[in-house]
């Protein structure tokens, strides 16, 4: 049975599916801001707002946490400095915005961003 299973595949095995979510999260907490599919744009912000959530704890454990989900200490301490500004607000870090669609496949284009 599928009950509650929702997540997105993008035509990609599980292991392909993780590491082009981890690689796109670690892509936006570098840049601040990136352009890409709305349904990828869609996937990724429960991710990145979790580990904002996370950052904000500032504990030696959530420290660890984040490292171990992005892959590298110099993207979790630029997410946990980032994180440092959302300390009043309740949720809603990022911000979709739809573009119009891609020239070559069509496909519908957004722009994900920090409030």
């Amino acid at each position: 049975m599928r009950h509650g299973n929702v997540n997105r595949k993008f035509g990609r095995e599980k292991g392909q599916r993780v590491a082009l979510l981890k690689s796109l999260a670690r892509s936006l907490i570098l840049r601040g801001k990136m352009k890409t599919s709305v349904a990828k744009a869609k996937e990724i912000r429960p991710l990145v707002e979790k580990m904002i959530t996370k950052g904000m704890q500032g504990t030696l454990s959530s420290r660890r946490q984040l490292i171990a989900a992005l892959g590298d200490e110099r993207v979790a301490g630029k997410l946990i400095k980032t994180a440092a500004g959302y300390k009043g607000r309740a949720g809603g870090y990022l911000r979709i915005t739809k573009m119009g669609p891609r020239s070559g496949d069509a496909a519908e284009m957004a722009l994900i961003e920090f409030v």
